[in-house]
């Protein structure tokens, strides 16, 4: 599957859309299911942070969480190539978002896929960032589930991944990456759950970058052996069960035997399940 094949899918329309700023783009769809049995998940979409790329490629995905019983919260963010986008409007968009959502809430799922994933990770770790800094926060988020993520945005910057766009992101400026590289960041907020999965033929993000976290973080990954970069947001793959048993709260994943590994303040040995 691709990008513009989950564009072409008919899915219905988000039921709620929450405006947090005056930018067009200073959005959040909210897909809410029928019954509430499943923790709330905000859904950051990837795309390199690039104008091009917006939140409509995950409205299957979302839909399809909100029919499992999920509320799923989907903000825009302004992004490369549109007034206010990249370093710092990204950042600012994706943080009044997650505090706006997780305001008055426990157990709220991050999950984000590629440079969503990107941020996903980073909006875990803002109570690392310097008080200072207008980033810094602790929003009560109870897991990240990272999908395909660029976890490693220096990497991302020095290798040139996505034609550049990471150095676009951060506006050339190396020294910026201590304020937003989720790997220069870690440990995640303490008791926050986190899960990797991964396609191994993904050749969007080399599947090399969430083992070296996993690794760094102690965190569970999941490798997909037959999926590439979008199977991961697509409901009809054969990559999704995988997806959705990330998103399972830990309780169900241990009776359905899934590994799971708690956030903790030191890094342990990384847990690697490897599905079809």
């Amino acid at each position: 599957m691709s990008f513009h094949e989950l564009l072409t899918r008919t899915v219905r329309a988000p039921d709620r859309v929450i405006r947090f700023g005056p930018h067009p783009d200073q959005v959040i769809d909210v897909h809410l299911p029928k019954r509430e049995t499943a923790p709330p998940v905000i859904l950051l979409h990837g795309g390199f942070w690039l104008a091009s790329y917006d939140r409509s490629h995950t409205r299957p995905m979302a839909a399809a969480l909100a029919d499992l019983g999920h509320p799923v919260y989907v903000p825009e963010y302004r992004r490369l190539g549109q007034p206010g986008g990249g370093y710092p409007g990204t950042f600012d968009d994706v943080a009044a978002a997650v505090d706006l959502v997780t305001a008055g809430r426990r157990g709220v799922v991050v999950a984000g896929h590629s440079a969503g994933g990107q941020l996903a990770l980073w909006s875990a770790a803002r109570h690392r960032l310097p008080p200072s800094c207008s980033w810094h926060g602790k929003p009560a988020i109870g897991a990240v589930v990272a999908l395909a993520a660029l976890s490693d945005l220096g990497e991302a910057f020095t290798a040139g991944l996505g034609d550049g766009a990471a150095a676009r992101l951060l506006d050339g400026r190396a020294e910026l990456l201590g304020l937003t590289d989720p790997v220069r960041l870690l440990p995640l907020a303490p008791g926050t759950r986190l899960a990797l999965v991964h396609g191994v033929r993904d050749r969007l993000v080399p599947v090399d970058m969430s083992r070296r976290f996993a690794a760094r973080a102690g965190a569970v990954l999941t490798e997909i052996q037959d999926a590439g970069h979008f199977a991961l947001i697509d409901p009809l793959s054969a990559a999704w069960p995988a997806v959705t048993r990330a998103l399972a709260p830990a309780g169900r994943q241990e009776a359905a035997g899934v590994p799971h590994l708690a956030g903790r303040a030191r890094p342990g040995p990384a847990m690697v399940t490897t599905t079809r």
